[in-house]
Protein backbone atom coordinates (compact mmCIF):
# COMPACT_ATOMS: atom_id res chain seq x y z
CA UNK A 1 0.00 0.00 0.00
CA UNK A 2 2.79 2.20 1.26
CA UNK A 3 5.63 1.28 -1.26
CA UNK A 4 7.90 4.05 -2.87
CA UNK A 5 8.23 5.58 -6.54
CA UNK A 6 9.40 7.81 -8.26
CA UNK A 7 6.96 10.66 -7.41
CA UNK A 8 6.69 9.79 -3.98
CA UNK A 9 10.60 10.65 -3.82
CA UNK A 10 10.14 14.00 -5.50
CA UNK A 11 7.37 14.54 -3.21
CA UNK A 12 9.64 13.68 -0.45
CA UNK A 13 11.98 15.96 -0.96
CA UNK A 14 9.90 18.97 -1.57
CA UNK A 15 8.93 18.22 1.85
CA UNK A 16 11.98 17.99 3.45
CA UNK A 17 13.07 21.69 1.93
CA UNK A 18 9.79 22.69 3.46
CA UNK A 19 11.07 21.69 6.72
CA UNK A 20 14.52 23.09 6.48
CA UNK A 21 12.70 26.64 5.06
CA UNK A 22 10.27 26.30 8.34
CA UNK A 23 12.88 25.61 11.08
CA UNK A 24 14.56 28.80 9.63
CA UNK A 25 11.45 30.46 9.89
CA UNK A 26 11.26 29.50 13.29
CA UNK A 27 15.00 30.78 14.10
CA UNK A 28 14.01 33.93 12.46
CA UNK A 29 10.58 34.52 14.23
CA UNK A 30 12.68 34.08 17.25
CA UNK A 31 15.25 36.77 16.40
CA UNK A 32 12.16 39.04 15.54
CA UNK A 33 10.33 38.49 18.43
CA UNK A 34 13.57 39.25 20.68
CA UNK A 35 13.33 43.09 19.96
CA UNK A 36 9.41 43.04 21.36
CA UNK A 37 9.26 44.75 25.21
CA UNK A 38 7.03 43.19 27.57
CA UNK A 39 6.49 40.69 30.71
CA UNK A 40 7.01 36.92 30.06
CA UNK A 41 4.41 34.17 29.85
CA UNK A 42 4.83 30.83 28.02
CA UNK A 43 2.55 28.21 26.27
CA UNK A 44 3.10 24.43 25.65
CA UNK A 45 3.00 22.33 22.93
CA UNK A 46 -1.14 22.57 22.04
CA UNK A 47 -1.45 26.63 23.54
CA UNK A 48 -2.27 25.94 26.89
CA UNK A 49 -0.40 27.59 29.43
CA UNK A 50 2.05 24.83 31.07
CA UNK A 51 5.28 23.70 30.48
CA UNK A 52 6.35 21.53 27.12
CA UNK A 53 3.72 19.10 26.43
CA UNK A 54 1.58 19.38 29.79
CA UNK A 55 -1.04 21.88 31.00
CA UNK A 56 -0.30 23.70 34.21
CA UNK A 57 -2.78 24.67 36.53
CA UNK A 58 -2.30 28.75 35.42
CA UNK A 59 -4.00 30.80 32.86
CA UNK A 60 -2.83 33.16 30.77
CA UNK A 61 -2.82 36.76 32.18
CA UNK A 62 -5.85 38.90 32.36
CA UNK A 63 -7.71 41.10 34.34
CA UNK A 64 -10.48 40.09 36.72
CA UNK A 65 -13.02 41.83 34.77
CA UNK A 66 -13.11 40.96 31.18
CA UNK A 67 -10.21 39.52 28.57
CA UNK A 68 -6.16 39.63 28.63
CA UNK A 69 -4.20 40.42 25.94
CA UNK A 70 -4.44 37.50 23.34
CA UNK A 71 -1.18 35.25 23.61
CA UNK A 72 0.29 33.42 20.36
CA UNK A 73 3.53 30.85 20.10
CA UNK A 74 4.91 28.92 17.67
CA UNK A 75 6.36 25.31 18.45
CA UNK A 76 8.29 22.73 15.98
CA UNK A 77 8.80 19.23 16.41
CA UNK A 78 11.40 17.47 14.74
CA UNK A 79 9.90 14.27 14.98
CA UNK A 80 12.32 12.10 12.72
CA UNK A 81 12.23 9.99 9.11
CA UNK A 82 8.86 8.24 9.91
CA UNK A 83 6.71 10.33 11.53
CA UNK A 84 8.14 13.64 10.18
CA UNK A 85 7.97 17.09 11.54
CA UNK A 86 5.24 19.04 12.74
CA UNK A 87 4.23 22.69 13.45
CA UNK A 88 2.11 24.37 16.24
CA UNK A 89 0.57 27.64 15.78
CA UNK A 90 -1.62 28.69 18.78
CA UNK A 91 -3.65 31.76 19.75
CA UNK A 92 -4.99 31.66 23.82
CA UNK A 93 -6.65 34.40 25.41
CA UNK A 94 -6.96 34.76 29.15
CA UNK A 95 -10.58 35.73 30.98
CA UNK A 96 -11.53 36.96 34.33
CA UNK A 97 -8.13 35.78 35.72
CA UNK A 98 -9.52 32.61 36.40
CA UNK A 99 -10.16 31.02 32.55
CA UNK A 100 -7.98 30.50 29.08
CA UNK A 101 -9.12 29.16 26.25
CA UNK A 102 -7.71 29.09 22.65
CA UNK A 103 -6.77 27.61 19.16
CA UNK A 104 -3.85 25.52 17.92
CA UNK A 105 -3.40 24.41 14.14
CA UNK A 106 -1.20 21.37 14.03
CA UNK A 107 0.58 21.24 10.00
CA UNK A 108 2.11 18.55 9.01
CA UNK A 109 5.47 18.09 7.32
CA UNK A 110 5.62 14.11 5.91
CA UNK A 111 8.17 11.62 6.57
CA UNK A 112 10.67 10.23 4.48
CA UNK A 113 9.64 5.99 4.97
CA UNK A 114 7.61 5.46 2.33
CA UNK A 115 6.08 2.31 3.97
CA UNK A 116 5.33 4.32 7.27
CA UNK A 117 4.88 8.19 6.75
CA UNK A 118 1.79 8.34 5.00
CA UNK A 119 -0.14 7.31 8.17
CA UNK A 120 1.36 10.51 9.87
CA UNK A 121 0.40 12.70 6.97
CA UNK A 122 -1.71 16.17 7.53
CA UNK A 123 -2.55 18.57 10.36
CA UNK A 124 -5.42 18.64 12.34
CA UNK A 125 -6.77 21.20 14.87
CA UNK A 126 -7.11 21.81 18.20
CA UNK A 127 -9.48 23.82 20.19
CA UNK A 128 -8.88 24.07 24.34
CA UNK A 129 -10.12 25.65 27.23
CA UNK A 130 -9.36 25.67 31.18
CA UNK A 131 -10.70 27.27 34.31
CA UNK A 132 -8.76 27.81 37.80
CA UNK A 133 -10.75 25.99 40.37
CA UNK A 134 -8.69 26.92 43.21
CA UNK A 135 -5.84 29.89 43.32
CA UNK A 136 -2.36 29.23 44.29
CA UNK A 137 -2.08 30.07 48.22
CA UNK A 138 -5.71 30.80 48.25
CA UNK A 139 -6.59 31.95 51.47
CA UNK A 140 -2.82 32.56 52.46
CA UNK A 141 -2.35 28.95 52.76
CA UNK A 142 1.62 28.67 51.07
CA UNK A 143 0.84 24.88 51.21
CA UNK A 144 -1.72 24.91 48.20
CA UNK A 145 -1.28 24.63 44.58
CA UNK A 146 -3.51 26.38 41.97
CA UNK A 147 -5.58 23.72 40.70
CA UNK A 148 -7.76 23.70 37.26
CA UNK A 149 -9.55 21.72 35.12
CA UNK A 150 -9.71 21.80 31.12
CA UNK A 151 -10.30 19.95 27.74
CA UNK A 152 -8.83 19.66 24.79
CA UNK A 153 -10.80 18.77 21.34
CA UNK A 154 -9.16 17.85 18.65
CA UNK A 155 -11.33 17.74 14.93
CA UNK A 156 -10.10 16.71 10.99
CA UNK A 157 -7.51 14.27 12.36
CA UNK A 158 -6.43 11.80 9.63
CA UNK A 159 -3.58 9.63 10.91
CA UNK A 160 -2.92 6.07 11.39
CA UNK A 161 -6.85 4.76 11.93
CA UNK A 162 -8.19 7.66 10.27
CA UNK A 163 -5.77 7.18 6.99
CA UNK A 164 -6.13 3.51 6.93
CA UNK A 165 -10.61 4.14 7.24
CA UNK A 166 -10.21 6.94 4.87
CA UNK A 167 -12.02 9.18 7.24
CA UNK A 168 -11.46 12.30 9.04
CA UNK A 169 -11.62 11.60 13.05
CA UNK A 170 -11.90 13.68 16.44
CA UNK A 171 -10.39 12.66 20.10
CA UNK A 172 -9.93 14.62 23.19
CA UNK A 173 -8.85 14.90 26.64
CA UNK A 174 -10.57 15.82 30.34
CA UNK A 175 -8.13 16.81 32.68
CA UNK A 176 -7.53 18.30 36.34
CA UNK A 177 -4.40 19.51 37.37
CA UNK A 178 -2.11 20.99 40.58
CA UNK A 179 0.59 23.36 40.19
CA UNK A 180 2.72 24.75 43.40
CA UNK A 181 5.84 27.17 42.56
CA UNK A 182 7.87 26.67 45.66
CA UNK A 183 9.16 29.42 46.99
CA UNK A 184 11.00 28.63 50.48
CA UNK A 185 13.82 27.10 49.42
CA UNK A 186 16.08 30.42 49.35
CA UNK A 187 17.90 31.00 46.49
CA UNK A 188 16.20 28.28 44.16
CA UNK A 189 12.49 28.48 43.78
CA UNK A 190 10.87 25.33 41.44
CA UNK A 191 7.92 24.21 40.04
CA UNK A 192 6.19 21.02 41.08
CA UNK A 193 2.99 20.01 38.60
CA UNK A 194 0.49 16.89 38.11
CA UNK A 195 -2.62 15.90 37.09
CA UNK A 196 -4.88 13.13 35.81
CA UNK A 197 -6.86 12.97 32.25
CA UNK A 198 -9.23 10.96 30.61
CA UNK A 199 -8.05 10.56 27.03
CA UNK A 200 -8.59 8.93 23.56
CA UNK A 201 -5.75 10.42 22.14
CA UNK A 202 -2.57 8.87 21.00
CA UNK A 203 0.56 10.96 21.44
CA UNK A 204 -1.40 14.30 21.38
CA UNK A 205 -3.19 12.75 18.14
CA UNK A 206 0.07 12.88 15.98
CA UNK A 207 -0.99 9.13 15.96
CA UNK A 208 -4.55 9.26 15.93
CA UNK A 209 -6.78 7.75 18.00
CA UNK A 210 -6.37 5.54 20.77
CA UNK A 211 -8.53 2.73 20.90
CA UNK A 212 -10.44 3.83 24.38
CA UNK A 213 -10.92 6.34 26.25
CA UNK A 214 -7.95 5.88 29.33
CA UNK A 215 -7.47 7.68 32.18
CA UNK A 216 -3.82 8.55 32.17
CA UNK A 217 -1.01 10.69 34.60
CA UNK A 218 1.00 13.43 33.94
CA UNK A 219 3.52 15.54 35.09
CA UNK A 220 6.43 18.29 35.52
CA UNK A 221 9.07 19.42 37.62
CA UNK A 222 11.38 22.22 37.43
CA UNK A 223 13.93 24.59 38.72
CA UNK A 224 13.96 28.43 38.28
CA UNK A 225 17.68 29.80 37.68
CA UNK A 226 19.11 32.98 37.29
CA UNK A 227 21.12 33.36 33.83
CA UNK A 228 22.75 35.89 32.03
CA UNK A 229 21.81 39.65 32.08
CA UNK A 230 18.96 39.05 34.67
CA UNK A 231 17.31 36.77 32.36
CA UNK A 232 15.29 33.86 33.87
CA UNK A 233 16.14 29.96 32.92
CA UNK A 234 13.52 27.19 34.02
CA UNK A 235 15.20 23.72 33.11
CA UNK A 236 12.74 20.82 33.64
CA UNK A 237 11.48 17.70 32.57
CA UNK A 238 7.68 15.95 32.31
CA UNK A 239 5.60 13.01 31.49
CA UNK A 240 2.52 12.18 30.20
CA UNK A 241 1.41 8.64 30.10
CA UNK A 242 -0.08 7.71 26.25
CA UNK A 243 -2.99 4.73 26.24
CA UNK A 244 -1.01 1.75 25.77
CA UNK A 245 -3.17 0.90 21.65
CA UNK A 246 -3.66 2.60 18.64
CA UNK A 247 -6.75 2.76 16.93
CA UNK A 248 -6.04 0.60 13.79
CA UNK A 249 -3.12 -0.80 14.23
CA UNK A 250 -3.41 -4.46 16.24
CA UNK A 251 -0.73 -4.84 17.99
CA UNK A 252 1.71 -1.60 18.73
CA UNK A 253 2.25 -0.29 21.83
CA UNK A 254 2.41 3.38 22.95
CA UNK A 255 4.96 4.26 25.70
CA UNK A 256 4.81 7.19 28.12
CA UNK A 257 5.96 10.51 26.28
CA UNK A 258 8.36 12.80 28.26
CA UNK A 259 10.89 15.85 27.76
CA UNK A 260 13.52 17.05 29.04
CA UNK A 261 13.43 21.09 28.12
CA UNK A 262 14.68 24.71 28.72
CA UNK A 263 12.99 27.89 28.77
CA UNK A 264 14.49 31.09 29.01
CA UNK A 265 12.77 34.29 29.80
CA UNK A 266 15.11 37.19 28.39
CA UNK A 267 13.68 40.12 30.60
CA UNK A 268 11.12 39.18 33.21
CA UNK A 269 10.46 42.19 34.04
CA UNK A 270 10.53 43.61 30.87
CA UNK A 271 9.29 41.19 27.82
CA UNK A 272 6.05 39.46 27.35
CA UNK A 273 8.33 36.14 26.07
CA UNK A 274 9.00 32.53 26.74
CA UNK A 275 12.41 30.90 24.53
CA UNK A 276 11.82 27.11 24.74
CA UNK A 277 14.13 24.40 23.73
CA UNK A 278 13.85 20.44 24.46
CA UNK A 279 14.47 16.66 23.80
CA UNK A 280 11.36 14.94 23.05
CA UNK A 281 10.63 11.15 23.36
CA UNK A 282 7.24 10.30 21.74
CA UNK A 283 7.59 6.70 20.09
CA UNK A 284 10.25 4.22 18.83
CA UNK A 285 9.74 0.71 18.58
CA UNK A 286 5.87 0.11 18.88
CA UNK A 287 5.53 -3.75 17.52
CA UNK A 288 8.20 -6.32 16.60
CA UNK A 289 10.10 -5.29 13.49
CA UNK A 290 8.44 -1.33 13.75
CA UNK A 291 10.61 1.20 15.15
CA UNK A 292 8.73 4.85 14.70
CA UNK A 293 12.11 6.78 15.44
CA UNK A 294 10.52 10.04 16.89
CA UNK A 295 12.82 9.28 20.54
CA UNK A 296 15.52 11.94 21.05
CA UNK A 297 14.50 14.36 18.98
CA UNK A 298 14.42 18.17 19.20
CA UNK A 299 11.55 20.37 19.48
CA UNK A 300 11.59 23.76 20.40
CA UNK A 301 8.78 26.95 20.70
CA UNK A 302 8.69 30.68 21.26
CA UNK A 303 5.14 32.15 22.74
CA UNK A 304 4.79 36.15 23.22
CA UNK A 305 1.80 38.09 24.76
CA UNK A 306 0.87 41.01 22.88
Amino acid sequence: MFQGSDSVGVFCCHRSATRRLLVWLAVAAVCGILASPALAQGLNWEGQTGAFITPFAYTSASPAKGFGRPQASFHFLEAGPVIGGYVQTSVTVGLFKRAEFGYTRTIGLDGSTPSLSPLFEGGFNTVHGKVNLVPENYGKRNYLPAISAGFVARTQVRHVGGVINAQDTNNGDFYLVATKTVTQVKGLPFVLNGGFKGTNASIFGIAGNASAWQGRFFGAVAIVLTGPGKSTWIVGSEFAQQPHFIEGLPGATVPTSYTYFVRIVPAPERWPLNVDFGLAHAIGNTAPGVDLKASGQFAMGVSYQF
